[in-house]
């Protein structure tokens, strides 16, 4: 075997062992705050489930002749998924601040959360990431994939550093860079795996519930809340994984093995 070819092998190697390390941590911090995070998963994406069945549920029963209207309901349909946004965004800084802010393993209580998370930073973040991945995939697959790597950990940046819009990207750009098939192998099957089974949720949902917009949005609502911290968890651990290793910076915070539920313990 050649060095050139050594090499490539060794860097294989030690990519799958970073990879299979981070899922690990995602399995312990899924683990042990699943109760915690679901209730606040459920809190955040029940609601915005039901605006969004029902916007759409709407938007199908108009018919021809109503432009006012379907262009008023196409409006309220974009301000659903700014919301979903803002759930995301809301999930992903509150389990980066979960983290540092742990007392002995266990998550601070959603008051906590909704006091210390910068919801303006967060949303704005999160707006201009959905955007680039957008603009990346409608030019060309390459650039869309970039743009859900680099940018990836912008969001947990704003609430971990405290860092502002501008600064969150480009210190997300900074981080990944050099990591990027890292960060790709840990992100992207989340996000296609991930999509392949809030789809079968959804269809198990509306199965038994009904095609009612009530069934069409919990079931919606029960495949976020079940697979979106799965994202929201990779961004974080990445985010501390790299700050660590590129910057000899160590976060506040329990290790993995020691996290506990916040749930019933007083």
């Amino acid at each position: 075997m050649s060095d050139l070819e050594q090499k490539k092998g060794g860097r294989l190697n030690r990519l799958m062992r970073e990879t299979v390390g981070v899922f690990g941590g995602i399995f312990h911090v899924y683990r042990a705050w699943w109760a915690d995070i679901l209730v606040l998963s459920l809190i955040i994406f029940v609601p915005l489930g039901l605006l969004d069945a029902a916007d759409t549920h709407a938007l199908e029963s108009i018919g021809p002749g109503h432009d006012v209207r379907l262009f008023a309901l196409m409006a309220g349909a974009l301000a659903v998924t700014a919301t979903g946004i803002l759930g995301e965004v809301f999930l992903a800084g509150a389990i980066g601040l979960s983290l540092t802010h742990a007392e002995e393993g266990r998550p601070p209580g959603i008051r906590f959360l909704a006091r210390h998370l910068t919801f303006g930073p967060l949303i704005l973040v999160d707006i201009l990431y959905v955007l680039s991945i957008v603009i990346g995939f409608v030019l060309l697959i390459v650039p869309g994939f970039a743009a859900l790597v680099y940018f990836a950990l912008a969001g947990p940046i704003v609430e971990i550093e405290e860092q502002g819009v501008k600064s969150a990207f480009r210190r997300s750009f900074k981080l990944v860079r050099g990591s990027y098939w890292m960060v790709f192998a840990v992100l992207i099957p989340i996000e296609v795996i991930g999509e392949s089974v809030q789809k079968g949720i959804e269809v198990a949902v509306e199965s038994i519930l009904g095609h009612s917009f009530i069934a069409v949005g919990l079931g919606e609502a029960l495949a976020e809340a079940a697979l979106s911290p799965l994202f929201a968890i990779a961004a974080v651990l990445l985010t501390r994984k790299l700050l660590e290793e590129k910057e000899g910076t160590i976060l506040p915070g329990p290790r993995l093995d020691q996290l506990r539920s916040g749930l019933g313990s007083g």
